[in-house]
């Protein structure tokens, strides 16, 4: 990895880059309690080789950047819904995105976004819409109630502290891909442990997730706002998601003017690498049309 890091002032981020950087560059923006490597590198090196320049980077409170020195908020106030709870939101991360593309000298980038990711890519194009040139929200939602939430039967193991010990660590996670993951392709566990132990490595501060997850929760919801976005958009949303239901990206969708959706049969939620060729495929097409030249410069 060729990590580097931009100061904004109160927080840093890590972040990494691939490609040319005279080429229309690429935001990258991951979930919740996910590093910047969940952004696989041969994701990235393929989106680079359709013409952009690709930036990859922790959120605060992930991986290298910076972890907010404060207690993760209790069972009861995430149950209860609890803003109090919150240290920081989801428009404080998407400004953090904005500074990082000031810190690279790039006044305006295509946006892609997964998960938690995708809630701080639409709240960026929201608060900053000259940044955002295109917008690929993946499995994500509008902050609404009543659509997009978890099916019940993946509360258990969503809510099962992740253990302190390498190995186990590494275990749980694997686990919770297994219940959350994409049943209609292959997915490689073995490969998913690899990634959670190099995550350990990098990070492992049990409370950061926590935190991330109040910000989600006192954020308010986005679907007026969503009204507001003009850039190009793209929704990609799996059929078989149990964490954020389809019915998050249907709504995302409706409430963005001119969006497309892209529903993927057999798709959860997670990135399996037998949907990458149709993502990559999407953030090209959809980048297309933000009248922003992408000049390919070998075959995906």
């Amino acid at each position: 990895m060729n990590e580097q890091f931009a100061d904004l002032g109160d927080i840093t981020l890590c972040y990494e880059t691939f490609g040319d950087p005279q080429d229309p560059t690429v935001l990258l923006i991951m979930g919740l309690a996910t590093q910047m490597i969940g952004w696989h590198e041969d994701f990235c090196a393929r989106l680079a080789g359709r013409g952009f320049h690709v930036v990859r980077f922790d959120n605060r409170d992930s991986g290298r950047s910076t972890h907010i020195e404060a207690p993760a908020p209790t069972v009861g106030q995430l149950a209860r819904r609890s803003k109090k709870a919150a240290h920081y939101r989801l428009p404080d991360m998407a400004d953090d995105a904005s500074g990082l593309l000031d810190h690279l000298g790039v006044d305006r980038a295509h946006v892609v976004g997964a998960s938690m990711g995708g809630m701080i890519a639409q709240t960026l194009a929201i608060r900053h819409p000259r940044r955002v040139l295109s917008l690929v929200s993946i499995m994500s939602n509008t902050g609404a109630q009543l659509s997009g939430q978890p099916a019940l039967a993946v509360y258990p193991v969503l809510l099962k502290a992740a253990p302190r010990e390498r190995e186990a660590f590494a275990e749980h996670v694997a686990k919770l891909y297994d219940r959350i993951g994409s049943p209609g392709f292959d997915r490689d566990l073995d490969e998913v442990r690899d990634l959670a132990r190099l995550s350990y490595d990098r990070d492992h501060d049990a409370a950061a997730s926590g935190r991330q997850l109040a910000a989600i929760i006192a954020s308010p919801k986005r679907t007026k706002d969503l009204g507001r976005i003009t850039a190009p958009t793209l929704v990609i949303h799996g059929k078989a998601d149990k964490l954020v239901r389809p019915s998050g990206g249907r709504a995302a969708a409706r409430a963005i003017p001119g969006a497309r959706l892209m529903l993927i049969e057999g798709m959860g939620h997670d990135l399996p690498r037998g949907v990458w060729d149709r993502i990559i495929d999407g953030i090209v097409d959809n980048a297309r049309r933000a009248g922003v030249g992408v000049t390919e410069q070998t075959a995906a």
